[in-house]
C-alpha cells in the first residue's frame, strides 16, 4: 500500500510540475538603493535573464532562476559605475553575473508570496528571503519584490564609515505566459 501511495504522490507531483505556467520575460527592472554620505544613492542593472515558472495553486513546485549582468550597472555617473565594476566592488571582469536560484515558495495571502533563494554575488552564495507579489491577467503576469541585503556578506566595497552596509533591491518583471 505504501508503494502505491508513493507512486500516486510521485505522479501527482510530475503532473503538477508540467502544468506550471512558463513565463517569457517581456520587461525587467532591477534597481537598488544605498545610503552614501547619508544620502540615498540609486542605480539600476539591466541584462536580466530568467526562467520563471510559477503555479499559484502549487507554489511548492514553482521555480525561478534569474541573472543580471554586472557590467550593466548604471548610477548616472560613468566614473562611479567604472569604480563599482572594479575589483574592490563587483569585479565585473571576474564575476560577470549576479544570480538568484529559488529554493522554496510560500503563499502568504492574495497575490503575496515569499520566496527563498540562493543569491550569488562574487562567488559568495547566501540564502535570502524575497517577499513578492505575483499578479496574473489573461496572458501576462507581473512579479514585484523587494530584497534587503548586506553588501559585506558578498565582499562588495569593504568597510566604510560613509557608505551603508544595507542595500535595498527592487525587482519588477513583466512576462507573457
Amino acid at each position: 500500500m505504501k508503494k502505491y501511495l508513493a507512486l500516486i504522490s510521485l505522479l501527482f507531483t510530475a503532473v503538477t510540475a508540467f502544468s506550471q505556467a512558463k513565463h517569457t520575460v517581456t520587461k525587467a527592472s532591477v534597481t537598488f538603493q544605498i545610503k552614501n554620505l547619508g544620502v540615498n544613492t540609486a542605480g539600476t542593472f539591466s541584462g536580466f535573464k530568467g526562467e520563471l515558472q510559477l503555479d499559484p495553486a502549487h507554489p511548492e513546485v514553482s521555480r525561478i532562476d534569474a541573472s543580471i549582468e554586472v557590467k550593466t550597472i548604471n548610477t548616472g555617473s560613468q566614473t562611479r559605475d567604472e569604480h563599482l565594476k572594479g575589483d574592490s566592488y563587483f569585479d565585473a571582469e571576474k564575476y560577470p553575473l549576479i544570480t538568484m536560484k529559488s529554493v522554496a515558495f510560500k503563499h502568504k495571502s492574495g497575490n503575496s508570496y515569499t520566496g527563498t533563494f540562493y543569491l550569488t554575488i562574487k562567488d559568495k552564495t547566501s540564502p535570502v528571503e524575497l517577499p513578492f507579489t505575483y499578479t496574473e491577467t489573461a496572458n501576462t503576469a507581473t512579479f514585484k519584490g523587494t530584497l534587503n541585503i548586506k553588501r559585506s556578506d558578498y565582499g562588495i566595497g569593504g568597510k566604510s564609515l560613509i557608505m551603508s552596509d544595507d542595500v535595498t533591491v527592487f525587482i519588477d518583471v513583466d512576462t507573457t505566459k
